[in-house]
């Protein structure tokens, strides 16, 4: 039997796109629903609120953005907030270009940088492994672009919709993207990684309240190296189901793009 060809880098991008559509594009739409709620109600135009979607696309910086721009501070008090609740990405990029080829990370890694969330990290980085690394550029591309896409629609109509919704339901629909984020881990089975979960959840609300601008940075660190250690103290982890898993994985390997 002859082998099946590899897909190619368009067919890894339009996997991208449709693994997108459905569940992830949903809740990103639901939270952006809920933020352009929220810029009507804080008086800020409906121009100005849609752009914060299309060019900083990061609900915790959009939502310090316009809270700090409805209390009439500063241009640069403003971008200041908004960067440094941006400060989480760095780790978060810095975790997900060793697993894209050298070869793939031209100058198109700065655009595609952009259209990393939390949405489309915690599914790279749980799906990453199951795609071949000359195609995961690609799929990224495809996936982050696209619940980027609905991003700014989803904003406006969330504005023009405001009044209609009640408050509890605005805050509710803005929590959905950080749930989402939180639920794409469920599948996660090595022990280190759920005691950094565990250790980065513990630690979470007590760090925001004392730097809450750092506070994702900091716990990333805090809990991933108490895990560490405390990984190590535990010693090896029993692989289970380690033969299973392996065949499902090859097994979907020629069918996942």
């Amino acid at each position: 039997m002859a082998p099946s060809p590899q897909p190619s880098t368009h067919d890894a991008l339009r996997a991208g796109c449709k693994d997108a559509i459905g569940v992830p594009a949903a809740v990103l739409a639901a939270g952006m629903l809920g933020f352009g709620a929220l810029g009507h109600a804080s008086g800020l135009s409906i121009g100005l609120t849609t752009a914060t979607s299309f060019f900083i696309y990061a609900l915790p910086g959009q939502v310090v953005f316009v809270e700090m721009v409805a209390l009439g501070a500063s241009g640069f008090a403003v971008a200041l907030a908004a960067t440094l609740t941006a400060a989480r990405f760095l780790p978060m990029t810095l975790t997900l270009v060793p697993q894209i080829p050298r070869k793939d990370r031209g100058r198109s890694l700065y655009a595609s940088a952009h259209f990393i969330s939390m949405t489309s990290w915690a599914v790279m980085m749980r799906d990453f492994a199951r795609i071949p690394a000359s195609q995961r550029m690609a799929y990224f591309t495809g996936f982050g672009m696209t619940c980027w896409a609905v991003s700014t629609p989803a904003t406006l109509l969330g504005y023009l919709v405001a009044g209609h919704v009640p408050t509890p339901v605005t805050i509710g629909l803005v929590m959905l993207n950080p749930l989402f984020f939180l639920l794409s881990f469920t599948e996660v089975r090595a022990r280190a990684s759920r005691l950094a979960l565990l250790m980065g959840g513990l630690s979470g609300p007590i760090v925001y309240g004392w730097a809450p601008g750092w506070s994702i940075l900091i716990c990333g660190l805090i809990g991933g190296t108490a895990a560490f250690f405390l990984d190590l103290a535990l010693g090896q982890e029993k692989p289970v189901r380690a033969n299973s898993e392996s065949n499902e994985i090859e097994a979907r390997d020629g069918n996942a793009l």
